[in-house]
C-alpha cells in the first residue's frame, strides 16, 4: 500500500511514527509527506518548520510544503507519487475534490473527537471547555465538508478532572496513531467498515484565537474552570487586573493558569478573599479560586504571591 501522509502538528508526529512503523513492517510504503510551510514562531518571530516537517526530515523523508495543497502543480506532483491512499492528521488545509479523488482507496483523516461531535479545528480544547467527561479519536473517509465523511473506526478516552488541553492532547495523540495504523491496515485488507455520520448529532469546535481566552466573570465558576483547563497552554485564559499605584495606570493582563471552584458570592469579578490559597473571585455562579497566575511577560506564580507582590486586596474588581 503506497501512502502519502499530510500533517503538521505534534499529534501528526505520532501518526507519522505509526506510518513509519507500518513501512518497517512491510505493511505500507510511505511515498511522500506534505506539511505546512514554515511560519514565524517564538518571540523573535523567526521562520520555523512545523513539528511534522522536523520529524519527517529527521527520518530522512522528503517533504512538500505547499502554500496551497490544491494547486494544479501540487496535485500533479501527488499524482506522480501514485498513492493508494492519503492519510491526514491535523494538517491544516482543506482538501478539494482534485486531491480527495486522487488515491483509489481514498483520503483518510484521523480526528481528535468522537465524530460527529466536535467537528473543527480545536476539538480537544473545546471538549474540556464545555465540560465533557469523554472524548476520543475517529478515522473517517474525507469528504468535501470538513470532518463530515463516513466513519471508519472510533476509540473513546475519558476526560479526567485535572486534564488540560496539553495532557489530553498527548493521550489522544497516542490513540490517534494506533487507530490510523489499524484503519489503514483494514483498508489494505478490504475489511474497513464505513458508517455515515448522523448529521443531527453534529457539534462544532471552531478555531481558537487569543480573544477566546478572555474570562467573563458573569459565567458560572465551573464553566470558567473548565475553560481554563481546556485552553491551557494555548490560547490561555486571562482577565484584566488593576495596576498598583507604583505601576503603569493601564490594567494588567493576568493569565489564570490553575483555578478551582469554591463557595462564595458577590459582584461578578469581585475579589472576595485573598489568602495563602490564592484569590477567590465571585462569578455568575459560585466563586473561582485563582491558584496559579502569570502576568504577561513575567514568570508564573501562585495567586498568593501575586497578591502580595501587587498589594491586591478583597474588594478589587477583575475585568
Amino acid at each position: 500500500m503506497r501512502i502519502v501522509f499530510m500533517g503538521s502538528s505534534e499529534l501528526s508526529c505520532r501518526c507519522l511514527e505509526a506510518l513509519l512503523g507500518m513501512a518497517a513492517g512491510g505493511e505500507a510504503t510511505l511515498v511522500g509527506v506534505v506539511t505546512q510551510p514554515d511560519r514565524p514562531s517564538g518571540r523573535g518571530r523567526a521562520s520555523a518548520p512545523c513539528p511534522a516537517r522536523r520529524a519527517a526530515e529527521s527520518a530522512g523523508l522528503s517533504v512538500l510544503t505547499p502554500d496551497n495543497v490544491n494547486a494544479q502543480e501540487v496535485v500533479e506532483h501527488l499524482a506522480a507519487l501514485r498513492p493508494d491512499a492519503i492519510a491526514v492528521a491535523a494538517y491544516g488545509q482543506m482538501l478539494k475534490e482534485s486531491v480527495l479523488t486522487l488515491p483509489p482507496l481514498g483520503c483518510v483523516n484521523v480526528h481528535a473527537s468522537l465524530l460527529p461531535r466536535y467537528r473543527g479545528a480545536a476539538p480537544i480544547q473545546w471538549a474540556i471547555a464545555r465540560g465533557e467527561t469523554e472524548t476520543g479519536v475517529t478515522t473517517q473517509y474525507m469528504a468535501r465538508r470538513m470532518d463530515a465523511g463516513d466513519i471508519v473506526l472510533r476509540r473513546t478516552e475519558p476526560i479526567r478532572s485535572d486534564d488540560t488541553g496539553a495532557t489530553l492532547h498527548d493521550r489522544l495523540a497516542l490513540l490517534a496513531a494506533d487507530l490510523l495504523a489499524e484503519t489503514l491496515n483494514r483498508i489494505r485488507l478490504g475489511t474497513a467498515p464505513r458508517t455515515p455520520q448522523a448529521e443531527a448529532e453534529a457539534t462544532y469546535a471552531p478555531k481558537l484565537d487569543r480573544n477566546d481566552g478572555k474570562l467573563d466573570w458573569t459565567v458560572a465558576a465551573r464553566d470558567l474552570a473548565n475553560r481554563i483547563r481546556g485552553f491551557h497552554p494555548w490560547p490561555g485564559c486571562f482577565c484584566e487586573a488593576p495596576a498598583s499605584r507604583a505601576e503603569n495606570a493601564s490594567p494588567l493582563r493576568l493569565k489564570v493558569l490553575q483555578a478551582a471552584v469554591e463557595a462564595g458570592h458577590g459582584w461578578c469579578g469581585e475579589i472576595l478573599a485573598v489568602d495563602e490559597a490564592g484569590l477567590l473571585v465571585a462569578t455568575g455562579g459560585e466563586a473561582l479560586r485563582l491558584r496559579r497566575v502569570q502576568l504577561e511577560g513575567k514568570r508564573a506564580m501562585s495567586g498568593a504571591d501575586y497578591a502580595r507582590g501587587h498589594a491586591v486586596q478583597a474588594g478589587v474588581i477583575l475585568r
